[in-house]
């Protein structure tokens, strides 16, 4: 296949869903030799946070000299940036041939891998045959059943801040969501989180695995080396830290402020000066919080012109109520981006009648005087956004 064909086979029907579960996966990367077995990986879940504090993590160890590979989602523009090492993304002919190689291996033995399981099988193998030091690997849906859990070890498991998010699929308690996340924990391991879960506690009991609990408060040369901006990424800051001098105690506080200057993580609370904009990925009640508050801090009594699309297997009203209590909003626009799953006009304007409906991206007006706001899916950025603003 080539890459096109690639991404038609990943987003058809027969694989683009959800389907928790080890036994796939497993049998998959048996065949081929079973190359995460043979990686130092460090493993993060979490709610919120997580793609942050891998790309930190990976820009640390990079900057002391470790070939890094990175493993995060979802993308913006294409699959490739899911996969890194040192910073560059997997090839599209690379991708393509792993992609061919692992799928005539899954038909050929009747293995029916959705579209996580098979990308993660790409990473792995890819990082294998590539020689990598240290995988940073981000989970994909709660951590327990997650295709990335066939590790049968870490260097350390991460878990970043809990909230309510995939509460069909994970429990609609925060300890029940916990207890999804704590399977990442591996037998006498280490965990390390900035929150004091029972659920966390006992699995790593039960592992006999190390339960660091890190502490909130940064040095400030820390924080304000960091080249990701907003409050919330202190917690997220505190779990990087703590991590590097849990597990790589020999990496110095030089080679720490090098590499978080140096962090680059899309559409979380970025800013684009030329079109007075804010991009964030914000996709849940816990998000939105986050996000006003960021904006109250760095746009204090500034307008903002709200763009808003969801998935409506999201808390989309909460939501809005987030957005509609700014007293600072100045217009909301609804977008309906190219989702199966994505709400349409009339599902968000029924539950908040304020809406305008935005229909492509040339017809956004932005202005000097009135903050745009993107938010509420990663999945509806590339369309609204040219690619130039994320190299």
């Amino acid at each position: 296949m080539n890459y096109t064909d690639t991404i038609k086979d990943l987003t058809s029907e027969e694989k683009f869903h959800i389907n928790l579960g080890l036994e796939r996966i497993g049998s998959i990367m048996d065949l081929l030799g079973n190359p995460q077995d043979k990686l130092k990986c460090i493993q993060v879940a979490g709610t919120n946070g997580k793609g942050s504090v891998c790309a930190m993590l990976a820009s640390i160890l990079n900057e002391n000299g470790f070939k890094t590979g990175l493993y995060t989602s979802p993308h913006i523009f294409e699959y490739t940036e899911r996969i890194k090492i040192n910073g560059v993304d997997i090839s599209k002919a690379d991708f393509s041939e792993y992609h061919s190689k692992i799928i005539e291996l899954a038909v050929k033995n009747d293995i029916s891998l959705t579209e996580f399981e098979t990308l993660t099988a790409i990473m792995f193998k890819y990082f294998y045959d590539n020689k990598i030091d240290i995988a940073v690997i981000e989970t994909g849906l709660g951590g327990r059943f997650d295709a990335t859990n066939i590790l049968k070890t870490n260097l350390c498991s991460v878990i970043t801040h809990i909230d309510l998010d995939h509460t069909d699929i994970l429990g609609d308690t925060k300890d029940k969501i916990a207890f999804e996340k704590a399977g990442i924990i591996k037998p006498d391991s280490i965990v390390i989180t900035s929150e004091g879960y029972e659920a966390i506690k006992d699995k790593a009991d039960e592992m006999n695995a190390l339960f660091v609990l890190a502490s909130p408060v940064c040095d400030d040369r820390f924080t304000n080396t960091l080249s990701l901006k907003g409050v919330h990424q202190n917690d997220n800051l505190a779990l990087v830290l703590t991590t590097i001098k849990t597990v790589f105690p020999e990496i110095t506080d030089e080679i720490v402020l090098k590499g978080l200057s140096k962090v680059k993580n899309p559409c979380r609370f970025q800013y684009i000066k030329d079109k007075n904009l804010i991009i964030d990925g914000a996709h849940n009640p816990n998000c939105f919080s986050a996000l006003i508050q960021n904006l109250d801090i760095y746009f204090p009594n500034t307008k903002r012109n709200y763009i808003f699309g969801c998935l409506n297997t999201k808390d989309y009203r909460r939501m809005i109520d987030y957005i509609i209590n700014d007293p600072n909003m100045n217009k909301l626009y609804f977008y309906q981006f190219n989702n199966d799953k994505c709400c349409s006009f009339d599902e968000l304007s029924n539950i908040c009648n304020v809406g305008v409906k935005l229909n492509k991206k040339e017809d956004i007006s932005y202005s000097d005087n009135i903050l745009t706001v993107i938010c509420g899916s990663f999945y509806m950025l590339n369309e609204l956004i040219d690619e130039k603003y994320f190299v």
